[in-house]
């Protein structure tokens, strides 16, 4: 692959990764505040405010389908939704 055709590619995948990337953001964001609604539903309702089975599940998830990276993910997502503890 000569220079100038590594220097393309490169910057076509460097604008796919910023594509995936605002996607992420804006899943993040959206999962975030479907998080909140759920606790304060779950609140206002008279139940607790985190649910740790729910929590297992979806870090089992994200270690299964990413690996043991996926856990510590897991983690950012949940302190997203939920805040910290």
């Amino acid at each position: 692959m000569t220079e100038d055709l590594a220097t393309v590619s490169i910057a076509a995948m460097r604008q796919r990764i910023d594509e995936i990337d605002d996607a992420f953001i804006r899943l993040w964001r959206e999962r975030a505040e479907l998080s909140h609604r759920i606790g304060a539903t779950r609140i206002a309702a008279g139940g607790t405010r985190l649910v740790l089975s729910r929590e297992q599940q979806i870090m089992d998830r994200f270690r299964d389908g990413i690996g043991e990276e996926g856990t510590q993910l897991a983690l950012l997502v949940l302190r997203a939704g939920r805040g910290p503890l």
